[in-house]
Order: C-alpha cells, then structure tokens, then sequence
C-alpha cells in the first residue's frame, strides 16, 4: 500500500507501514508473544468469577468457546495488520479519517495508561505477598504497609523503564520467545497439577456436577472470557505489522492467546473450586507446594503484559507527536505509570477502565467491516473525517450499553461486533483498487 494514503510525515512510523523486507516475526514469534500476553494473574482473578455463578460445565463452556471466538477476532486484526503493515493508530486513521481517529488513539493512550498501572500494581501486590510468605513480615517492618508497596512499585517500575530502552523486536524474539514461554508453561503446568490433585482427592464428580447459583447466564459468561482477548484489539497491530505473512501472523496470534487464556481461565475456576470460600486467589497460590516459585514466575510474566501496553502506548502517542520518538516516548510513558501505580487508588479506577473498553468492541467492529476483506478504498484515509464510520461507532457504543442494561444474559460483546461489523461492511466504498497484502 502507498503510504502517500495517510497524511502523515515520513518520520510518523506509526502512520507509515513497516515494509516487508523489514518484518521479522514468524508463526513461532506470534504464539509465543500472544501466550505470554494472554497469561496473567488478572485473568485468573476473572476465571475465580465465574463460579459459582454459573455450574462447573457451563463455566467450561464459556471459557473455550469465549476464547476461541475472542482469540479470533484478536487474530483477524492481526492479520489485518499485517497485511497493510499499520499500526493500531494507523488502523483507525485508515478507517475513520485522520482528524476524527485522533479521539479513538487518545482514549486508547487513556486506557493505556490505566491498564498498565494496573499491572503495576498486580505486580507490586504479588510482589509483597510473595516476600511476606517467604521472609516473614513483622509489624511495622519494611515489607509491611507502605513502605513495602513504595519498594516494590519502584523495582517493577525500574523494571519496565529499563525495558522500553530496548527494541520491542529483540525483547520478543530473544527472551519471551526463547526463555520467557518454556517459564510460563512450567509454572502454569506445575499449579495445574498441584491443583488439579487436590481436586481428585475431594472428589472429581462433586466438582463438575456442581450447579450454578444462577448469578450469570451461559452468553454473560462468555462476554467475561471474550472481555480479555477483546482488550487486546487496540494492541495487537503494533506487533502483528512486524509480522513475515499474514496466515502465520492470524495463526500464531489465534494459537498462543486461545491456548492462554482457556488455561488460565480453567486454572482460575480449578482454584477456586478447590480453596475455602472467600480465600484470595494470589494467597491460594502462595499455599500451593512450590507456589511461590510458579508465582514467582507467572509475575515475571506479567511484565510482558505492562511493557505491551506501554509498547503500544508509546506507538500511539508517536503517531500524534512524531518529532517524540516511540523509545521516548515509551520511556515517558513508563515514568507516568510508575508514578500513578503509587499514588491512583487503581482497584476503584478498575470498573471506568472496563467501561473505557467497551469502545474498543464497535470501533474494531467498524475497522473489520471496512479493512477486514484484506481491501480498503484508496483515498479514505485522506478524508479529516469518515463520517459513516464515525457515527457507526458512536451508535455501536450505544448499543453495546443498551444491550446490557435491557438484556446482560445475551453479552454485550459479540452483538455489538456484528453488528457493526455488518453496518460497515454494507456501507464500505467500493473502489477498484485497494491494499496491497502481504504474502498469505
């Protein structure tokens, strides 16, 4: 594709596509990012809500189907980002002009910015968790109260300012693809079988016949799993347009996040299942044999997930300041983080970033059914609005929230995907040129 399509400066590499000889990312790459992104305390904790509101089986259910379908949507955005070449921001510019896609980049740089204090401060909790279980934790100690939650906002913050120095590229290829997976994969396979035994000794039929209370319907657990690979989409084109061909991109991306999230979601519900009402899930693991270590390593692991967000972050904020490169950028942004991970009151701030997400679900429902046929009209991306698009968007926004305030037992997610998806396919321009894919 012509990058005199998008009305940005030659230095805007996030309005600029990645050429081909440049991308370096094959299937390996992809599955391995996209598992370890998919995997984290955070859903766990989500996986521990689902029961037992509704029964064993329906929970199951619900975890894989919801995977694979929200792995999917994950994966054909990514595929679409690797075939045009663009980034998340260039994605909305493409679709919706380049005046108008400024909001949509803003609230995502927004939400962002939450998310990834919010994964500061998982790691800052377990962080303390782990260090008092291990040491002991006195009174008034240095692990105890503030104190402890200062040293290890800061060690994790450090952590992730030194890693926005480096290049994303090389993080992934060199650590997360080579040490990072085989880590996560053991640690997540150790508490599944140390979990998993104590479920046989308490009885396996108990446990899967288990009724629901009726709190949550089949489709509203299902809009739970999908919640965590839909929060993706604004992310994942940042990494997918570094990708050699589209169907290892849309393949390795599917593969690694469905596979993550189906375990950890299981392994939230397994956990649970098997500890005494209202037992905190990180103290759970931590009381596990070998807990700590395979806590230890699932939040190294939850890094990955923090410096994805900044990553992406700083691609965003490039592509509407591009004399800031996307290092410093990233640097700025980590400082930010670090910063607000000590002073936001953050688990109250969670609920307004879930509803930040729910934007996300019909702003991807419009940029699939514009971009997503691998085709896009030549010139619309010069328009300072696409005013189609736009009011699309507002009006998926809308029915994302009617659908769940008049009817939650349908989900809100997948509804308002199609039917944006459909609305802006129908009314898509027709032209006879288009994008240039990349070899599938």
């Amino acid at each position: 594709m012509a990058s005199d399509h998008f009305p940005s400066s030659p230095a805007n590499q996030a309005l600029t596509p990645v050429p081909q000889g440049n991308r370096v990312f094959h299937f390996h790459e992809h599955a391995a990012l996209w598992f370890s992104l998919g995997t984290g305390l955070l859903v766990m904790q989500i996986g521990a809500y689902l029961v037992p509101a509704v029964g064993t089986r329906d929970a199951l259910v619900a975890i894989v189907l919801g995977s694979l379908v929200g792995a999917g949507l994950l994966a054909w955005t990514a595929r679409l980002g690797c075939q045009t070449g663009l980034s998340s921001a260039g994605l909305m510019h493409a679709t919706y002009g380049s005046a108008f896609a400024r909001l949509p980049v803003l609230l995502n740089i927004a939400q962002l910015l939450g998310w990834t204090t919010f994964e500061l401060v998982i790691m800052q909790e377990g962080t303390v968790a782990i260090l008092q279980q291990a040491l002991g934790a006195a009174p008034g100690g240095l692990l105890d109260g503030m104190s402890g939650k200062l040293l290890a906002t800061l060690l994790w913050g450090g952590v992730l300012i030194a890693l926005m120095t480096g290049s994303m590229l090389t993080l992934v290829r060199r650590f997360v693809s080579r040490f990072g997976l085989p880590l996560v994969v053991a640690s997540l396979a150790w508490l599944t079988w140390q979990f998993g035994t104590r479920l046989h000794a308490q009885g396996f039929d108990a446990f899967w016949n288990r009724p629901g209370t009726g709190g949550m319907g089949l489709f509203s657990a299902m809009d739970l799993v999908i919640a965590m690979p839909v929060s993706w989409l604004p992310l994942v084109a940042d990494y997918a347009r570094h990708g050699k061909r589209a169907a290892s991109t849309l393949g390795g991306t599917w593969l690694g996040y469905a596979l993550a999230n189906i375990w950890c979601y299981a392994l939230g519900v397994l956990v649970v299942s098997t500890v005494e009402p209202g037992t905190n899930l990180v103290a759970a693991l931590l009381l596990a044999q070998g807990g700590l270590i395979a806590l230890g390593l699932i939040l190294l692991d939850e890094m990955d997930n923090a410096y994805g967000d900044a990553h992406s972050g700083a691609v965003s904020v490039h592509s509407l300041r591009p004399r800031w490169s996307i290092r410093a950028a990233g640097l700025g942004f980590a400082v930010v983080c670090t910063a607000f991970a000590l002073v936001l009151p953050i688990h109250t701030l969670e609920p307004f970033l879930l509803l930040l997400s729910s934007v996300f679900v019909p702003l991807y429902g419009v940029i699939l059914g514009r971009l997503g046929s691998g085709t896009a009209v030549p010139g619309v991306s010069a328009r300072t609005v696409d005013w189609s698009a736009a009011v699309l968007w507002v009006a998926g926004i809308a029915t994302y929230h009617l659908i769940k305030q008049y009817a939650p037992d349908l989900g809100s997610a997948l509804p308002t995907l199609a039917i944006t998806f459909v609305l802006a396919a129908l009314t898509r321009p027709r032209s006879a040129g288009g994008l240039t894919p990349a070899q599938a």
